[in-house]
């Protein structure tokens, strides 16, 4: 995520769409406020919804000591800035992972957390989650959310029935189904 918001960049939101917090383009800002933006799973525009757990106000060391309260407030997230953050790269992620049998993806197979894919665009992939039939994979430069457990018989294509040229006339009225004459065949004469 960068660090500079502006528009055109990148933040985490709420989708009001996808149900979940993802990777959005931000589309318009008030003053340093984001106030719209466009989810890049779905391409659903709507308000700015911040990430659970994230607010939009400045912490109390960036405040301005003239306004608001005087009462001093113990800093909710100091335990959690306090902790070291460890990044795990894409290559140690693989780590010990079954990578030459790596599946090729197909949006019909069913795949697990902790799976390796072999994708046909972005290559190779490890399944990072699995929600109802979304999975998102872990590629190189990004994470995906792509289907996956839509299988089963392939369903028949629909077959196309011309209309019977043999009907004419207004198509708002009703018309007798014309009667056909039985066949002649041969052998079969009424002459005696």
């Amino acid at each position: 995520m960068a660090t500079q918001l502006k528009v055109g960049g990148e933040v985490d939101a709420f989708c009001t769409r996808c149900r979940l917090t993802l990777a959005h383009t931000i589309l318009a800002m008030v003053g340093t406020k984001i106030a719209r933006v466009r989810c890049n799973t779905c391409n659903g525009d709507h308000a700015f919804r911040s990430a659970p757990g994230t607010t939009d106000r400045p912490s109390t060391s960036s405040r301005s000591s003239g306004g608001g309260s005087s009462t001093p407030r113990a800093p909710r997230a100091s335990r959690a800035s306090d902790e070291e953050k460890i990044i795990i790269s894409f290559e140690e992620q693989l780590a010990g992972k079954d990578i030459a049998n790596a599946p090729r993806y197909t949006p019909k197979d069913t795949y697990k957390v902790d799976q390796v894919i072999q994708h046909p665009t972005f290559g190779l992939g490890l399944v990072t989650a699995v929600r109802g039939n979304k999975v998102d994979i872990t590629f190189k430069s990004e994470t995906k959310t792509l289907v996956h457990a839509t299988g089963g018989a392939s369903a028949e294509k629909p077959s196309f029935s011309p209309p019977n040229a043999k009907m004419t006339g207004p198509a708002d009225k009703p018309m007798a189904a014309p009667v056909e004459e039985p066949a002649d065949v041969p052998g079969d004469t009424a002459e005696g």
